[in-house]
């Protein structure tokens, strides 16, 4: 096997920050494709934060969503294309904040789309404001002191859609070594076939790394990742494969 860029990825620099995890999980999501051979069928939604350059990097079809609507956009899209692979790539913020209602709603419907969803627990686009995942006592720069009760416990999204009827294939992953990526791209690979196999809602939550906005070495923000599986345990929710 010769190592190479995927084909579903451009040949162009990487603007994340070092330490990040959106480029390890862009690589893994372009092999899992691949792997398929969909590329020529998939379609991507970018929504607004880190994730919204994802079009610069992927060498499929792709659109933009407003804040927290991809999984609307989405639905449209797979509405009127369902010979298509639709996909949504999105942070905790859009996700799991304004666009919680999205997400829940098309879950509940089983609508046959993969969803991958990344959470670094922030908002690292815009400064590291606490984001719905945020553990207790974790800092970030609205919660100096650490996030207390009052402002909520943490969002755990798996465990939220895994009950519903419509949600075909539902696992938490994180991106912090070499074991948990590959396992990674496994999943990536599961939730596409759901879809293609045609048995509803699928979602995969990546556990990643935001040096930037933790305010980390990338090195330290690895141990960061491994503290947050006490609070998002990964593992596979829910799968009719």
């Amino acid at each position: 096997m010769k190592f190479k860029i995927p084909e579903s990825l451009k040949p162009v620099p990487n603007h994340y920050c070092p330490g990040c995890g959106h480029g390890i999980i862009h690589r893994i999501m372009a092999e899992a494709i691949d792997e398929l051979g969909i590329r020529e069928k998939v379609i991507a939604i970018a929504p607004v934060g880190c994730a919204v350059f994802g079009y610069f990097y992927w060498n499929f079809d792709t659109a933009e969503a407003a804040h927290g609507r991809p999984p609307a956009v989405a639905t449209g899209i797979k509405r009127v294309l369902p010979d298509r692979i639709v996909i949504t790539y999105q942070g905790d913020g859009d996700l799991a904040a304004i666009g919680g209602n999205e997400l829940l709603h098309s879950a509940n419907r089983g609508e046959n789309i993969t969803i991958l969803f990344v959470n670094n627990a922030c908002y690292g686009m815009t400064g590291g404001q606490m984001a719905p995942t945020t553990p207790l006592g974790y800092r970030t720069t609205t919660t100096v002191n650490g996030r207390v009760i009052d402002d909520g416990y943490p969002l755990k999204v798996c465990e939220l859609i895994k009950d519903l009827e419509g949600v075909g294939y539902c696992e938490r992953v994180s991106v912090e070594d070499p074991r948990n990526i590959m396992k990674a791209k496994k999943a990536i690979k599961n939730a596409l076939k759901c879809q293609i196999e045609k048995k509803g809602f699928s979602l995969v939550e990546f556990l990643s790394m935001c040096p930037t906005g933790w305010r980390v070495s990338p090195v330290e923000a690895i141990e960061v990742v491994k503290r947050m599986k006490e609070v998002f345990p990964i593992g596979v929710f829910k799968s009719k494969l």
